[in-house]
């Protein structure tokens, strides 16, 4: 096992997966997620954009390439520190930006729910990155903290499963050759990616946590999900909720996973169309201020 940054207790399972196989998982489906989940974050920041020379917090930054949006966006006189959980992912991203070239950019390791920033930041983002804390509340506390007065904060979460078809879909297919083993080895991702679904919950989190002027904007965009219908199987059955049940299935979910592959072919051959496979993707994005 990596050597993880200090790191809530009730938070190290998900971040040993998230280091581990959901790390490898993420690589090898990278153009899909990125690309996908990347047309969700650009309506975000172009709605909720940071500002020439502002200071920003990219929360939960992944592979660092909103990290580098950011960057260009705020310029040479602003800056951006691209944090996340998982060490992995923040080895890349660095390797990366320094490639590029990306002089205002910084990375940091660290678990969001016990981090206490020594800086301010004039804006927060977040793509799909705050999700998966047991404890959400003093998460987005830390994040409220870290923000200037009237600092801004906006981010890019999942909207309900069912209001995901194409994922939800794909669960109940699974579901019905398998169940999780109680008594799996594998460590889960934490509350899952759905855990902001409801707009009152999600609303109620913030308030809690410090914010005013909370606000959700839907955004719907079709995603591909696989340049065709073999692919798409095999990203259902590798991440999002389907994954996650084979994966914690265990044994059973790999001697069964040939049945269970064509019940996937059938199950999302609709969204199947001359450019690949494409599903409508339903997600919040929400805003929120520091108070004054």
């Amino acid at each position: 096992m990596r050597k993880m940054a200090d790191v809530a207790a009730s938070n190290e399972e998900a971040v040993e997966a998230w280091n581990g196989v959901l790390f490898d998982r993420f690589v090898k489906f990278r153009h899909i997620v990125t690309t996908g989940l990347g047309s969700h974050g650009d309506v975000a920041l172009r709605v909720h954009p940071p500002l020439p020379g502002e200071r920003v917090l990219d929360i939960g930054c992944g592979f660092g390439d909103t990290s580098q949006q950011i960057a260009a966006m705020v310029g040479p006189e602003g800056s951006v520190l691209g944090f996340d959980v998982a060490e992995r992912f923040i080895e890349q991203a660095r390797e990366e930006a320094e490639a590029a070239g990306v002089e205002n950019l910084r990375f940091m390791v660290g678990d969001l729910q016990v981090t206490e920033f020594e800086e301010s930041f004039d804006c927060a983002f977040s793509r799909m990155g705050t999700m998966f804390f047991a404890n959400p509340v003093p998460a987005m506390r830390n994040v409220r903290e870290a923000l200037a007065p009237g600092g801004r904060l906006c981010m890019v979460v999942w909207r309900r499963k069912v209001e995901n078809e194409w994922m939800s879909r794909a669960e109940q297919v699974v579901e019905q050759f398998v169940e999780e083993e109680e008594d799996s080895e594998e460590p889960t991702c934490g509350p899952g990616p759905f855990s902001m679904g409801n707009a009152d919950v999600t609303s109620g989190i913030l308030l809690s946590a410090g914010f005013e002027e909370v606000s959700l904007r839907r955004c719907d965009i079709e995603i591909t999900i696989g340049a065709d219908l073999e692919e798409a199987v095999e990203f259902a059955m590798a991440l999002g909720p389907a994954g996650e049940v084979l994966r914690l299935a265990g044994e059973e979910a790999k001697r069964l996973a040939p049945e269970i592959a064509a019940a996937l072919r059938e199950a999302l051959a609709e969204f199947e169309g001359p450019n690949g496979v494409s599903a409508p993707a339903s997600t919040w994005i929400v805003s929120a201020r520091a108070p004054d």
